[in-house]
């Protein structure tokens, strides 16, 4: 436990980052800690300064205001620290501002500071938060490098060592515990902490917690069941609203997702990728005026934001065409390549705008722009989004052009080919091109394929010829390097392999690479947590 007279040391050897646009206000929280004994502190005026100091130094807390000046506020500034892992659990980070206002006190919480201070502040103010704040960030060092290390056997032993000791900030360290429960898949043990903790005291995060593991074991009507819960009885909890949405969603209830998402930006309309999910949700429903409003919100907020995203520009493109507006969607398509120089953002961007020419009437265009993907996509097939070759193929059966739509299909399909939402999808597409038995058929043969190949794995592994299955398997995944699927028993064989036969630095970085790949395809997705934990688990 913290004792006052302990102060100086406690605030000797800290290293200070201090972001305020104003000289005045600099200097005096200058002046203040130096009075408190710290000696290493640096000042920046604005967002930019103060990412180019975060990536260059460690520091153990920083001040930082609201508002910059021009450029990024010190709500971006946090979520792209913490968003790039510039900070860590033992770094302290205090908003300063003036403030006040409902929607910009929610925004920056949500990115959850360490402590939110309205000016003007006094020395013994900033003084007693600051020691409060150093005495909790200082027993999780060690939890922070075992956490950023994936050493998440020894995180969860730190956090239990902490607990035992009676050592301040139970909910900090518990919040820890069974967070690193949740990343490693282990939901039944996370399901008995928070039902733990719960039991002493209806508390809002362990309550939501539990309820996330009951969302990703697949029991979605329980989840809904305990987010309202957690709403009902504290309605301004926007971690809950989200996770309401997402179980929903889940179960296939979109008007329910999106009633919740719509809760929830009422509550805290600053929120750039809350925005995108309604956006993304309402015009996959059809709701053109919600997903519009919700689209031109994420461009405006996401200026300076880490979470800025091309989703939002091309999601408006797309309505604009909807709405007959095809002037501007093209216009939008323009701004999309200028504000995010990529490849593949340039390739959706071009397919983007094929079909606003198809949707206009403009055969001429949709058909240059047609033959121009076609080439494109002949190199990037399979390195495409999953959406952007949905649409790719949608833009070549609204031109005629069967065969590009045809090798796109396959592509799509082998990659995807569990993922019964998007061959719906696909049949549809046949289907709106009056080729449902083509489709069916194109979709059916292409599914066949990658079973048959995956099916022949499993059978070689469980007769223990595992250097076979993975030869068979990795040879797949070089024809299909975006199929799930493939990925996980890739993975799974190799580990296997590699506790009988010891290490290998080509299969660890083969496995490495495919986890990867599948926590970009789908961070939710168990199987690759728990093989990540048994890959870092293998003896050296």
């Amino acid at each position: 436990m913290y004792n006052p007279s302990d102060s100086a040391s406690l605030f000797a050897g800290k290293s200070f980052l201090i972001i305020d646009d104003f000289q005045g206000m600099r200097s005096m929280l200058r002046e203040m800690l130096r009075t408190f004994g710290t000696k290493n502190i640096d000042t920046v005026t604005n967002g930019k300064e103060a990412i180019a100091y975060l990536e260059k130094n460690k520091y153990d807390v920083v001040l930082c205001d609201y508002n910059l000046g021009s450029g990024k506020n010190g709500q971006h500034v946090l979520e792209e620290a913490k968003y790039r892992g510039l900070i860590g659990l033992a770094t302290a980070w205090i908003i300063i501002t003036a403030e006040k206002t409902a929607d910009l006190v929610f925004g920056a919480a949500e990115y959850m500071p360490d402590d939110y201070i309205i000016k003007p502040v006094n020395e013994a103010t900033m003084k007693s938060r600051l020691e409060k704040v150093l005495t909790r960030k200082e027993m999780l060092v060690d939890i922070e490098k075992a956490a950023s290390d994936k050493n998440y056997e020894r995180t969860i032993a730190l956090c239990d060592k902490a607990l035992a000791s009676g050592k301040i900030n139970a909910t900090e360290l518990q919040r820890i515990k069974t967070g690193t429960l949740l990343t490693m898949g282990r939901y039944d043990r996370a399901q008995q902490e928070f039902e733990q903790i719960l039991a002493k005291r209806d508390i809002p995060w362990a309550k939501t917690g539990l309820g996330k593991t009951a969302f990703y074991k697949g029991e979605f009507a329980r989840a809904q069941q305990l987010f309202r819960e957690v709403i009902d009885e504290n309605p301004a909890y926007l971690e809950a609203h989200d996770w309401l949405a997402k179980s929903y969603e889940a179960a296939g209830e979109l008007e329910e997702a999106q009633r919740a998402l719509v809760r929830c930006t009422e509550l805290s309309p600053n929120s750039v990728i809350r925005l995108k999910s309604l956006g993304e949700l309402a015009h996959k429903r059809g709701d053109l005026e919600i997903a519009e409003d919700a689209f031109r919100k994420t461009i405006k907020l996401g200026q300076f934001s880490v979470y800025k995203t091309p989703v939002a520009y091309l999601g408006l493109a797309k309505i604009c065409s909807e709405n007959d507006n095809p002037a501007e969607a093209l216009q939008i398509l323009k701004d999309t390549c200028k504000e995010f120089e990529s490849t593949e953002i340039s390739l959706h961007a071009k397919v983007v705008e094929g079909m606003v020419y198809s949707k206009s009437g403009d055969s001429v265009n949709a058909g240059r722009i047609s033959k121009e993907v076609t080439e494109l996509v002949k190199s990037e097939d399979n390195h495409c989004a999953t959406g952007v070759m949905l649409e790719a193929a949608q833009l070549f059966l609204a031109t005629g052009n069967k065969e590009a739509a045809e090798n796109m299909v396959q592509t799509l399909v082998k990659n995807n080919h569990e993922n019964a939402e998007l061959l719906a999808q696909v049949n549809d597409l046949y289907s709106q091109a009056g080729l449902s038995e083509q489709g069916e058929e194109l979709v059916s043969k292409s599914r066949q394929d990658v079973i048959e190949i995956n099916d022949r794995g499993v059978v070689l592994a469980r007769e223990g010829k595992l250097d076979e299955a993975i030869r068979l398997l990795n040879d797949a995944h070089t024809l299909f390097p975006n199929n799930k699927r493939i990925m996980i028993n890739l993975s799974n064989m190799a580990v296997m392999f590699m506790r009988k036969n010891g290490k290998n630095s080509d299969m660890v970085r083969m496995v490495d690479e495919c986890l990867k790949q599948v926590a970009k395809l789908d961070p939710q997705d168990k199987w690759c947590t728990q093989l990540q934990v048994a890959l870092d688990a293998l003896p050296a």
